[in-house]
């Protein structure tokens, strides 16, 4: 039986060896994963990313909308049905010429509908319910352990090898975390089960959580209060008690997205910049 060694160098045709070590990042482009409010500006903020392309799930429509209102300008995108639809399109972005830089997946939860269909399917013969898919949540592991891992795989190898920046949008819901250490409260988190979401923030170099910023005042006694604001959006780069965030690129706490897509998106290459700069000099 080949060992996962001489596996390795039958596909390389050569073990590596120490001589194959290298100083230094292969400098790759960034993985990022942008979750946030419904309405945030999520979509018109990675349409900002340089010369974009979008792949968007089933029924996601906003990169029309602003397109039709003139909030940006054309954007070449294709809304899939199946997972090999998926698995196709960003085949055809590594193999194929096409001029795209990044590659804008809108939405990561709605690409992983897909791929829960998909192993309903061959695994389950179509039985979503608790006699197939759903028993034991098993369907769910099936995924991550199989497609979900292929899918991150494969845009990786599109990174690689045509240097595409990849920006994964996911919807954010609240969900109680169960805390050993105290009360369970309630945070923001993407709507994606916990094994796919799991697998794609450790993926991730960073992942970023936008919201608007609100003031809640009550009065004493009263256990509701005031809400106010609204208009100050933020984007959070380090992980807190209330939302899932993850910073490998040097990125400060947070970040001001200003009053328009464009004004976000260069404050977030600004925040980049500053941090590979301090890298490099320190």
């Amino acid at each position: 039986m080949a060992t996962a060694t001489s596996a390795a160098a039958n596909r390389n045709g050569k073990r590596k060896s120490l001589s194959d070590a290298i100083t230094g990042s292969r400098k790759l482009p960034s993985r990022i994963v942008l979750h946030g409010q419904a309405g945030i500006g999520k979509t018109s903020f990675a349409a900002q990313a340089p010369k974009p392309f979008f792949l968007m799930s089933p029924g996601e429509t906003g990169l029309h909308t602003l397109m039709d209102a003139g909030s940006i300008g054309e954007v070449p995108n294709i809304e899939v049905e199946t997972w090999q639809d998926v698995m196709g399109i960003i085949e055809d972005l590594t193999t194929g010429k096409h001029g795209r830089e990044t590659l804008i997946i809108d939405t990561l939860d709605g690409l992983e509908k897909l791929a829960n269909q998909h192993v309903c399917d061959e695994k389950f013969d179509g039985e979503f319910g608790e006699k197939g898919f759903l028993n034991f949540h098993k369907g769910y592991r099936l995924v991550a352990q199989g497609p979900w891992k292929s899918f991150l795989a494969s845009l990786d190898l599109l990174r690689e090898k045509r240097n595409m920046h990849i920006i994964g949008l996911v919807h954010t819901g609240v969900a109680s975390f169960k805390n050993p250490a105290g009360p369970d409260f309630d945070r923001y988190v993407p709507t994606m089960y916990k094994d796919a979401w799991e697998l794609t923030q450790g993926w991730a170099d960073a992942v970023l959580f936008a919201q608007r910023e609100i003031v809640v005042k009550a009065d004493r006694g009263k256990t509701k209060g005031k809400a106010a604001g609204g208009s100050v959006r933020t984007l959070y780069c380090e992980y807190d008690a209330s939302h899932d965030a993850k910073n490998r690129l040097n990125l400060p706490p947070e970040i001001d997205m200003g009053t328009t897509a464009a004004e976000a998106w260069a404050k977030y290459n600004e925040a980049v910049e500053n941090g590979r700069n301090q890298r490099e000099s320190a």
